[in-house]
């Protein structure tokens, strides 16, 4: 299954994740939640439209991204 990331490129590439295919489905990017930078990629933890929330990685030497899905914590109005 080929997972991806489409992304805003402005000045730099993959400036801003808009969506991604995850398990075979599209999900657009409601929000950026944090992002950063280590000396070999950039990360956004993102939460999508339908709730889910994950975490993009993108290895700028080889040009990959890695898509990681995150458990959503439950609160009271989910139990």
């Amino acid at each position: 299954m080929i997972e991806s990331v489409e992304c805003h490129s402005g000045f730099t590439y993959a400036e801003k994740p808009l969506a991604l295919t995850y398990l075979g489905r599209r999900r657009e990017v409601a929000e950026i939640l944090a992002q950063g930078r280590t000396p070999d990629e950039k990360w956004f933890r993102i939460r999508t439209h339908d709730g889910q929330l994950f975490l993009l990685r993108y290895a700028e030497a080889s040009g990959d991204w890695k898509i990681q899905q995150l458990l959503r914590r439950l609160d009271a109005g989910n139990l």
